[in-house]
C-alpha cells in the first residue's frame, strides 16, 4: 500500500530496494527486541481484533533504534482492551482512557494501546474532540508526520504505508500526511515537534512544511507554556539541536516561544565591528555539546548547560553601546542576561532548579576574563570556585565553549589560561578541600564565644569569617577566634576582657 497525499516523485530502483530492506529490517528488529508484541498480537487476534504497531515505534524500528516503549493502535474499544490486558500484563493503567489509551507493563516493556481515532479539532485550542474510528487508514491520516504514520499489522507482520512515510524516511525528509496547513491548524504544537524531530533525527523539513510554519507561527500562542517547554527541552537535548533552533528562528516560531533568540541578530556595519551574537551563540552551543560528550560519551544530554550556552549572551542587545572611535561595548551584559534568562525560563514554566542553574551560569560566564593577565590571587580562585558551587564543571565547559575567535593564537592563549586556572583550582582544592569551604568557627562556637543567642549577629559573623577564609585560606583556631573578636569590636559588640 503506498499512496501519498503529498505525491513524492517516483522512487528510483535503488530507493525502492532500500525501502524494502528497511521494511524487512523493521519487522526483524521488532520481533528480536519486542517479543511481547507478538504475544499481545496473538491475544488480540484470538479475540477477533486487529492490532498494529504504529507511529514512533515503527519509525524507530526502521531506524534501528527501537526502545522498550511500544505504541499500538487497534479496532478494539478501551473496555475490550482493558479485558485483554488485565489477564496478560504485570501492571495496567488507564490515565489516558478518555483519549482511548491504556498502558501496560510486561517483561521489561511498556506498551500503550489506543483505539483507532478519527478526531476533530475546534482549531481554537489543541484539544481534539475525541472520536473513535474503525479503520487504520483514518487513524494514520490524523498523525503529525508521514514518518510517524506507518504501521505494522500483527501478527501478520504486514507493513502499512499509506502516505509515503518510508520514502520520506529513506530521504530523511519531514512531511505531513495531510497538508501542513491542515495538520498545524489542528494542532499548532506540531510545528514545534517538527523542529524537535529535525534535532532528534537529523531530518530536513519539506519546503511546504517550512512555508506553513512560517505562515502559521502565531498559532503557537494557542499552546500552553508547559507544552512549549517540553518540546524545547527535547529539541535542545537532541543530536542536532543547532538545526532545530535555526528552524525555529527561520520560521518565526522563536519570536513567540523564545524571542530573546532572534533579538540577538544585531545589525552590524563596517564602523562598529563585533561578532554576530546570534551566530556566536549557536557556535557556543555546538562547542559546549562537544565538550559535554567528550567528558561523558555515554551520558545523558545536559539541558542546563545547553540552555546556558544558547542564552549566555541574551543581555547583549540591551547593553550594546557604540563607543567613540567605532568600538562597541556590552557592559554588564551578564548581569542583565541572567535576569532575562530567569524571566524567560519562568515564563516557560521550567523548574526552580533549572532556572537557578541556567541563570547562574549566564551570570558567571564572564568571570574568567581577566584571569589571563595573571592578576588572580588564590583568594580570587577560591571565590570563583565558591560562587560556582555545584555548577563548576558546567562553568568550565561554558567558558571554554565561549571562545569562538578565529584568531588561533588568541584562542590558544585563552585555552592555556583556562588550563592554568583549572590546575590552580585542583591544587588549592587538594590543599584546602574547596568543595567544603566553611568558616573556621561554626555557629555554635560563635554564639559561645560572643555570648549571644541565635539571631542575625551569628549569621553576619559566620559570613564574615567565611569571607576571610576565602581571602586568606584556612586559619588555625586561635587566629579565627582573634578575627571574630576583632570583627565584633568593629560592630560595637561587647567582647570578653583580654580578647
Amino acid at each position: 500500500m503506498s499512496t501519498s497525499h503529498h505525491e513524492p516523485a517516483a522512487a528510483p530502483a535503488d530507493h525502492q530496494a532500500r525501502e524494502r530492506d528497511a521494511q524487512r529490517n523493521a519487522v526483524v528488529e521488532l520481533m528480536r527486541n519486542a517479543p511481547v508484541a507478538e504475544e499481545l498480537a496473538e491475544r488480540f487476534a484470538a479475540a477477533g481484533h486487529r492490532l498494529y504497531l504504529v507511529g514512533g515505534s515503527v519509525r524507530d524500528a526502521l531506524l534501528g533504534r527501537l526502545g522498550t516503549d511500544l505504541d499500538f493502535t487497534t479496532d478494539a474499544r478501551p473496555e475490550q482492551v482493558r479485558v485483554l490486558l488485565d489477564e496478560w500484563a504485570e501492571t495496567v493503567w488507564d490515565t489516558g482512557i478518555q483519549f482511548g489509551t491504556l498502558g501496560a507493563y510486561r517483561h521489561g516493556t511498556t506498551v500503550e494501546i489506543t483505539t483507532f481515532r478519527a478526531d476533530t479539532y475546534d482549531r481554537v485550542t489543541r484539544n481534539p474532540e475525541v472520536a473513535f474510528g474503525d479503520t487504520i487508514e483514518g487513524d494514520l491520516l490524523r498523525r503529525d508526520f508521514t514518518v510517524n504514520a506507518m504501521a505494522i499489522e500483527l501478527p501478520k507482520r504486514a507493513f502499512v504505508d499509506l502516505h509515503g512515510g518510508m520514502a520520506d524516511l529513506v530521504a530523511r525528509r519531514l512531511d505531513t500526511p495531510a497538508t501542513p496547513q491542515e495538520s498545524f491548524a489542528d494542532d499548532p504544537l506540531r510545528m514545534l515537534r517538527a523542529a524537535r524531530f529535525v534535532s532528534q533525527l537529523g531530518f530536513t523539513p519539506a519546503p511546504r512544511v517550512v512555508d506553513a510554519m512560517r505562515e502559521m507561527a502565531g498559532e503557537i500562542r494557542r499552546i500552553t507554556p508547559e507544552r512549549v517547554q517540553t518540546e524545547l527541552s527535547k529539541l535542545l537535548c537532541g543530536r542536532h539541536p543547532r538545526e532545530g533552533v535555526e528552524l525555529l528562528v527561520e520560521t518565526g516560531l522563536a519570536e513567540h516561544v523564545l524571542p530573546e533568540l532572534p533579538a540577538m541578530k544585531l545589525e552590524i556595519d563596517e564602523h562598529h565591528q563585533h561578532k554576530d551574537v546570534y551566530r556566536h551563540s549557536l557556535v557556543v552551543l555546538d562547542q559546549a555539546i562537544d565538550l559535554e560528550r567528550a567528558a561523558d560519551p555515554d551520558g545523558e544530554p545536559d539541558l542546563v548547560l545547553r540552555l546556558a550556552a544558547l542564552l549566555h549572551d541574551i543581555g547583549k542587545p540591551a547593553t550594546r553601546r557604540f563607543e567613540p572611535g567605532g568600538g562597541v561595548s556590552f557592559h554588564h551584559h551578564e548581569v542583565v542576561g541572567a535576569k532575562m534568562t530567569r524571566k524567560r525560563l519562568r515564563a516557560l514554566r521550567y523548574s526552580k532548579d533549572v532556572i537557578n542553574d541556567v541563570s547562574g551560569l549566564v551570570y558567571l560566564h564572564l568571570r574568567f576574563h581577566g584571569y589571563g593577565e595573571g592578576q588572580w590571587t588564590d583568594s580570587a580562585v577560591r571565590r570563583y570556585v565558591n560562587d560556582a558551587g555545584h555548577l563548576l564543571s558546567r562553568l568550565h565547559k561554558l567558558v571554554r565553549a565561549d571562545c569562538t575567535t578565529r584568531n588561533r593564537r588568541k584562542a590558544a592563549a585563552l585555552q592555556r589560561s583556562y588550563d592554568d586556572l583549572e590546575a590552580r583550582i585542583a591544587r588549592i582544592a587538594e590543599e584546602e578541600d574547596l568543595a567544603r569551604v566553611r568558616p573556621d568557627l561554626d555557629g555554635n562556637e560563635i554564639m559561645r564565644l560572643l555570648g549571644v543567642d541565635p539571631g542575625p549577629v551569628v549569621g553576619k559573623a559566620w559570613k564574615h569569617l567565611k569571607d576571610v577564609r576565602l581571602d586568606r585560606g584556612p586559619m588555625d583556631h586561635d587566629e579565627a577566634v582573634a578575627e571574630l573578636f576583632r570583627w565584633a569590636r568593629e560592630q560595637g559588640i561587647e567582647v570578653p576582657e583580654g580578647r
